[in-house]
């Protein structure tokens, strides 16, 4: 019986060695590439969400963008407004003249649930160099983004192409 154990356990432990490794996840790494495989590509605008001064938050559809990710990491995004638009009650100015658009690099923080465009260069030069936060969510082939700060008040809704 003694050398029957001497056997076994040596068998175990290499057994046991070569199984718990492969039963290990690694799960925050994987998640973070789903999610960055999910943001991958070109989105396109479907619709804005922003509160006014007034108060009111209105939806509108009446723009144009696209925001694209790249597996890189660089990220772009150009939005044409109307030309009468109301500017949103946002701290930060984004766009000039009724256009948006700004381009550098992103990382993705998958516990917080959110993507961080670090801009370098910008249609309005006050955002470069900054790092833009935002929340996102998917919902079927939707991309929800939003502000992380919490003295902005809007949400984009974008569809991937």
């Amino acid at each position: 019986m003694n050398r029957r154990l001497s056997i076994a356990v040596p068998w175990f432990l290499i057994v046991t060695a070569c199984w718990l490794p492969a039963q290990i996840t690694t799960a925050p790494a994987s998640e973070t590439s789903s999610i960055r495989e999910k943001l991958l590509g070109s989105w396109r605008l479907v619709s804005r969400d922003e509160q006014f001064a007034d108060g009111k938050i209105k939806t509108r559809t009446d723009a144009v963008g696209l925001i694209m990710y790249t597996a890189d990491g660089h990220m772009s995004v150009q939005i044409m407004l109307p030309e009468d638009t109301e500017a949103p009650n946002n701290p930060v100015q984004y766009q000039q003249n009724a256009y948006e658009a700004y381009q550098g690099t992103y990382t993705i923080d998958e516990k917080a649930h959110t993507v961080t465009h670090h801009v370098e260069s910008a249609l309005v030069r006050s955002l470069i160099g900054k790092n833009l936060t935002r929340v996102y969510r998917f919902e079927g082939k939707q991309l929800i983004l939003k502000s992380s700060r919490a003295d902005e008040h809007w949400t984009i809704t974008w569809e991937h192409n």
